[in-house]
């Protein structure tokens, strides 16, 4: 069987490392197998054994892991869980709520899919925006650096207007904090599967890139944040 790996990534151990055990303990129980913990960024170099499997919480670690580091293929979480036949999840007793779909999922059909089928296992009623899965559009997040950031969060309230409900489903951390700033209620999807109330933290998006920053560079090891 190849090697097998759980990476939380950089912005899930910001924003709450405690929740890096439990869904660990998921995968093990969805997988039949503990995944081994892949505690580094993404976007340092690899140093995978051929033919390892990826399994990823963030969809930008997702994206890169598969595009650009050789012999590694990832998966995301919630393909595995939504796959799983014996989780015991919250009920949120058909709560109305919107899905913000994260760019790197536009074309992954399977993911998008995933992360509303985890939805239905929580009992929640889903209402989709017009620009919804591959036809989504960016939180506004991808354009840091290149907007001046009164234009950035104009950009992420236009985005935050199209969702038809007060309670806006993310499942990446940054568009986590773009629906804040747009007037939302942001549910992240992992807070939503372990019963926890989303907390955006630090939202100013110069702060927020630059509490990223020095665990992208490989500055600061991501393993001090277990």
């Amino acid at each position: 069987m190849p090697d097998l790996y759980y990476a939380p990534g950089c912005a899930q151990m910001l924003y709450k490392p405690h929740q890096a055990e439990p869904i660990s303990q998921m995968l093990a129980r969805a997988l039949g197998k503990q995944p081994s913990l892949y505690p580094h960024c993404c976007y340092r170099q690899a140093d995978l054994p051929p033919g390892s499997n990826i399994v990823n919480i963030c969809p930008g670690c997702d994206r890169r892991f598969n595009a650009i580091y050789p012999g590694v293929s990832g998966v995301t979480v919630w393909e595995i869980l939504a796959g799983a036949e014996d989780l015991v999840l919250p009920d949120y007793q058909q709560a109305e709520m919107t899905i913000h779909d994260a760019c790197p999922t536009r074309q992954k059909p399977k993911v998008t899919a995933a992360i509303r089928k985890l939805a239905e296992k929580m009992n929640i009623r889903i209402v989709e925006p017009q620009k919804t899965k591959q036809h989504a559009s960016c939180c506004g997040d991808s354009l840091y650096g290149k907007l001046a950031k009164d234009k950035l969060i104009a950009r992420m309230s236009e985005r935050a207007a199209e969702m038809p409900s007060d309670e806006v489903i993310v499942y990446c951390v940054s568009c986590t904090k773009a629906m804040h700033l747009g007037g939302k209620r942001p549910r992240y999807i992992i807070d939503l599967l372990l019963g926890e109330a989303t907390e955006p933290g630090e939202c100013d998006p110069d702060l927020w890139h630059e509490l990223l920053k020095p665990y992208i560079s490989g500055t600061v090891s991501l393993k001090q944040l277990f």
